[in-house]
């Protein structure tokens, strides 16, 4: 376990916005893209999610001058916000690139015929099958397995949220990181959550929303959207005794005064809190 726990372990976020992409002045700090997270075990690449933050992290992948880029892509689920980048992230259009896009099957339909669905006209110019040249491989992840990458040991869970979405735990000698993004707190699905996110080192969890706003107290309610508030993302950290909340998802129409506004107030519960911004790395 000595060896293993000086494998390098590295996380960076390129998308930390939910919903849609908030580009401009008012969210420069924290950033305006969708979800997309890159994490590092020793020389494994793995991915979290195909936001429009792919598009800069593909290209930061091809200008680093390490070719072919090889590594594993983990999609939570296929709603927009989690697959903006992938028809612009430029690796898989290179023929030598070697990608494994692993993700839940849905609705009788597989992971590929998942991603390549949203890429068909009138929607899209052009569709996966005849753009992409990647050697690319599809995973359908089964409830309950686990998959070793390299050094990596990566599981999965079901959260609450429409439709369904994966929360994926990543551990790398004696270090972990759980990325829950999109689930919505009060279902009976918490307390699995709360086991599965037991002592992680870090925690990405979805805190899109205060109380106020969850509730409707100011503007239009937004129970049964699927997401979180920073009150719950604070109350999960304590109940899985994590180390170190990462807040993620945020709403949009959040800008950088209100961000870390929102941030003073969970670091009075949790001080060692962080909220992600973009280009973000974190060493574990």
């Amino acid at each position: 376990m000595r060896n293993q726990a000086r494998v390098p372990f590295e996380v960076r976020f390129w998308g930390v916005r939910g919903s849609i992409p908030a580009p401009g002045p008012q969210t420069k700090r924290y950033g305006g893209n969708t979800p997309c997270v890159e994490v590092r075990c020793g020389d494994e690449l793995l991915i979290f999610d195909l936001g429009s933050g792919a598009r800069a992290l593909g290209d930061s992948l091809l200008a680093s001058g390490t070719s072919p880029v090889r590594g594993n892509i983990f999609i939570s689920h296929y709603h927009y916000d989690h697959l903006q980048g992938l028809p612009f992230f430029a690796p898989i259009f290179i023929p030598t690139s070697e990608l494994t896009v692993n993700g839940p099957a849905r609705n009788g339909r597989s992971t590929r015929e998942l991603l390549s669905g949203q890429m068909v006209q009138p929607y899209f110019p052009v569709t996966a099958e005849g753009a992409f040249r990647a050697k690319l491989t599809y995973r359908d992840l089964a409830p309950g397995d686990t998959l070793q990458v390299g050094p990596a040991k990566v599981r999965w869970l079901e959260l609450n949220h429409p439709g369904g979405n994966l929360g994926y735990r990543v551990e790398c000698g004696d270090k972990s990181v759980v990325y829950a993004t999109d689930v919505e707190h009060g279902s009976e699905l918490d307390a699995a959550m709360f086991e599965f996110a037991r002592g992680a080192d870090l925690f990405i969890y979805d805190s899109m929303y205060t109380e106020d706003e969850y509730h409707g107290r100011c503007g239009p309610a937004r129970t049964g959207w699927g997401h979180s508030t920073w009150q719950a993302a604070v109350a999960a950290a304590d109940a899985a005794e994590v180390k170190t909340l990462v807040l993620f998802h945020h709403d949009p129409s959040r800008d950088d005064a209100a961000m870390d506004k929102l941030l003073r107030q969970v670091r009075k519960h949790r001080p060692e809190a962080i909220a992600a911004k973009e280009a973000m790395v974190l060493t574990l």
